[in-house]
């Protein structure tokens, strides 16, 4: 009999692959936002505090009573998929290497927090709960000049602008009740023990620390500004920092008798709470309301007043940025509870807030929606004064005829400036999902994926009505895909539980070919580039590309007295003699 044991040692490092096939090179050159004109939809604020009330607790109570009905009318099993790729180790930190690189940023212009920074001569370096600032340049002179000291702040990220040094804090933060006391220590059939367990309050909060790097050896922290809810996300343009929390709109207090509503709170050097009259809203009933917040910091000028805007809807789950706008993502998953009957079939909801971006001024501006879940950033883009997005749409649902059955569908919506939908593609790769997306310029590539990899490429050049040219059928799967020139994508992704690098040559957009593929040589690979684009490094210059890789081996062995007609033997092994489960692999 055989069995497979796995190693014990998982080698974890930063591998650097070379891309040795060199091509015919051009700049691509995006196009330009036309100027904008303001908008006007159907975001509203509310009147009062009463009126934002009364439309939470309201609607809250809508959307339980019709969950409660089409429970009863069975129909239940409906289950929205995550769109995320498989499993695997986490980094920690990503491979910026001696020569001189930045965070790897899905938009020029763009800055995107990492846990990795440097400006060429210094090394900023984000380690459990501390900031290391580190001279990397010259190599023979390199040492550790400072270390901030986060106060046990894990999973921190940072900006360099300058000689200002930016740190982004998420905190969980739970407030507990008093104890209470347990009458009934014993417990019996009738009487259970009583919980010893307080009630408590999930009260998150995020902290923006900026800190005076002039003298890198000596850092001073200048400025916190701190932010009720969870960080969605940020970005940073010129000298201003743009970040989106979430902050669920109501609590139940720690007795559980009563709800209250949450306005988001800025506090630091100003302090300020969100009134219910600059909270934007549209008619969307909800069964878990949250409240949306951006926040503009100028990191520049310490004295600078935050500016805020901020949103009623769904849990914020992702975002886009460009130099001029911001798009915030929002699923409605609830429309299916106000179907008229349960014959009908509900479809996923994606809402999309369109703010546009001013140095610290920020408008909110429109509103629209498109139908399907978008899987993250990339499937979002602004090219020529239109929006771009691509989703897939889950039908899942369980029925006493059939059970569980699901399907989907993939589709590209392009959109004006208002949000309203004025081009699409639908009904793209029937059954499957989007595992990656890339805009760029006038072509737009999607990778699907089931059991195989069909990789699309697809001409957007007119928005009304963008057309697939072309498609490629490959074993796996891109998770990422990366611009190597105007005719050549480079793939990151998995085939056989294996991580593999392709290049798609997309000279021929009617019919695009990989002219080259490494596959990392063990039994299981992954890298953290297949969720994280910033674990990506790719030099075109030097034709270099470097990224993190894991890898697994197993051994198979033959365990004694196993084999046909033999006595089982009961395993015993001499001190001196190798155990099977510590055979390493070369």
């Amino acid at each position: 009999m055989q069995r497979e044991i796995k190693k014990k040692t998982v080698t974890y490092g930063i591998a650097a692959l070379m891309l040795t096939v060199v091509l015919t090179a051009t700049i691509y050159n995006f196009g330009q936002l036309s100027p904008m004109q303001p908008v006007f939809s159907e975001l509203k604020t509310f009147s009062s505090f009463e009126e934002l009330e009364n439309f939470i607790t309201t609607n809250t109570e809508i959307a339980n009573n019709n969950q409660q009905l089409f429970q009863d009318k069975a129909l239940v099993g409906r289950q929205e998929e995550q769109l995320a790729a498989p499993e695997a180790p986490t980094a920690t930190l990503d491979g910026n290497v001696v020569d001189y690189s930045g965070t790897n940023l899905q938009v020029a212009g763009v800055d995107e927090a990492d846990v990795v920074k440097t400006d060429g001569e210094y090394l900023y370096v984000v380690a459990e709960s501390a900031i290391y600032i580190l001279k990397a340049f010259p190599a023979d002179q390199a040492v550790v000049l400072s270390k901030i000291d986060l106060n046990e702040a894990y999973g921190s990220q940072i900006y360099v602008n300058g000689n200002k040094l930016v740190v982004i804090i998420d905190h969980p933060y739970f407030l507990y009740a008093e104890p209470a006391i347990a009458t009934n220590t014993e417990g019996t059939k009738d009487e259970p023990v009583e919980s010893m367990l307080p009630p408590y309050i999930y009260t998150p909060e995020i902290n923006v620390k900026v800190y005076d790097i002039t003298n890198k050896a000596s850092p001073v922290l200048s400025r916190t500004v701190t932010v009720n809810g969870s960080l969605s996300g940020t970005r940073m343009i010129g000298d201003y920092l743009y970040a989106v929390v979430n902050q669920r709109a109501t609590q139940t207090n720690s007795d559980g008798t009563d709800i209250q509503v949450n306005l988001p709170r800025v506090s630091g050097t100003h302090n300020k709470t969100v009134e219910p009259t600059e909270i934007y809203y549209i008619d969307i009933v909800d069964q878990v309301y949250y409240m949306t917040t951006v926040v503009a910091v100028d990191v520049a000028n310490d004295a600078a007043e935050p500016t805020i805007e901020t949103f009623l809807t769904s849990q914020t789950s992702s975002m886009y940025v460009s130099t001029n706008n911001m798009y915030l993502i929002s699923p409605n998953m609830n429309n299916w509870l106000f179907l008229e009957s349960t014959n009908e079939e509900p479809e996923d909801e994606t809402l999309v807030y369109r703010v546009k971006l001013d140095k610290q001024n920020m408008v909110v501006e429109a509103e629209g929606k498109v139908t399907g879940f978008v899987l993250n950033q990339f499937s979002m883009d602004e090219y020529n004064g239109y929006f771009r997005i691509a989703t897939t749409e889950w039908d899942n649902k369980w029925t006493e005829e059939e059970g569980f059955t699901s399907n989907s569908t993939n589709s590209l919506f392009i959109m004006d400036m208002n949000l309203d939908v004025v081009g699409k593609l639908e009904n793209l790769a029937v059954g499957e999902s989007i595992y990656s997306t890339r805009f760029m310029g006038e072509r737009v590539y999607i990778v699907t994926f089931r059991q195989i990899d069909p990789f699309y490429v697809i001409d957007a050049s007119n928005p009304t009505q963008p057309t697939v040219l072309g498609y490629l059928k490959i074993p796996g799967y891109s998770s990422y895909l990366h611009p190597y020139d105007e005719t050549h994508v480079i793939g990151v992704g998995m085939e056989n539980s294996t991580l593999k690098l392709s290049l798609f040559d997309v000279t021929n957009v009617n019919s695009p070919v990989e002219t080259a593929k490494y596959i990392v040589d063990a039994d299981y690979s992954s890298s953290n580039v297949l969720w994280d684009h910033k674990g990506f490094l790719f030099d075109r210059t030097k034709n270099l590309l470097a990224l993190p890789v894991s890898t697994n081996f197993y051994d198979t062995i033959i365990e004694p007295g196993t084999d046909p007609g033999v006595e089982p033997m009961t395993p015993s092994f001499d001190p001196d003699d190798e155990k099977p489960e510590e055979i390493i692999r070369d």
